[in-house]
């Protein structure tokens, strides 16, 4: 059976059906993990089980929907803070405190429910092609600011996929009781950034 969407809604009124349908599913796997089943999702949305079963073929294709559009949301988002970073040029901790804020926000509600997604939801090529090109877009940007601030070492590109994988531990893979705060995580940007600005230049 395939995991993908059956079928995506024109009308106002089935976009407003599927939204429900996927805040229960978001609400049911964040207390449930992957033990939530299609019909305490319907039960959950207040529709029927064949209701849900017209748009989505099983539970894993709610989950793929709610990282994609997570994925989109974060894009979006992140583009306009970019835009913002790329005008203003403010100092680097200035600017990886706006991008970490954006990151932390979207991670920060439901930390159970993204660290699945994160794990098991996309998987099909064109789907791990779009979190590549959201991570390259992500470490691009980070590049471009250390490079701009003296900031990264001699490989400011290396330094800023460190980084994105780094932040990207954090809010995904780190288990944590609480949500994970942008202080945390700026705590751990700065002390990379200055690690490697240190090394770079001892070895210089």
């Amino acid at each position: 059976m395939s995991d993908v969407i059956r079928k995506r809604p024109r009308q106002q009124r089935s976009k407003d059906t599927m939204d429900v349908m996927l805040e229960a599913a978001a609400q049911m796997f964040s207390c449930e993990g992957l033990a939530a089943t299609t019909n305490r999702i319907a039960e959950r949305a207040g529709f029927s089980i064949g209701t849900l079963y017209q748009y989505f073929p099983n539970k894993h294709a709610m989950l793929r929907e709610l990282a994609l559009r997570h994925l989109i949301a974060g894009g979006e988002q992140l583009g306009q803070v970019f835009i913002r970073l790329r005008e203003n040029e403010p100092p680097f901790e200035e600017t990886m405190r706006a991008i970490v804020d954006v990151i932390v926000d979207l991670h920060s509600d439901r930390p159970s429910l993204h660290a699945l997604m994160h794990r098991v939801a996309l998987r099909l090529p064109e789907e791990l092609a779009a979190v590549r090109a959201f991570e390259d877009h992500l470490v691009d940007e980070i590049s471009y600011h250390l490079q701009r601030c003296g900031r990264g070492g001699d490989d400011a590109a290396l330094t800023a996929r460190t980084l994105v994988h780094v932040v990207d531990a954090q809010v995904h893979r780190v288990p944590t009781r609480d949500p994970i705060t942008a202080e945390q995580v700026m705590g751990l940007v700065q002390r990379l950034t200055s690690a490697i600005t240190l090394a770079d230049g001892r070895s210089g």
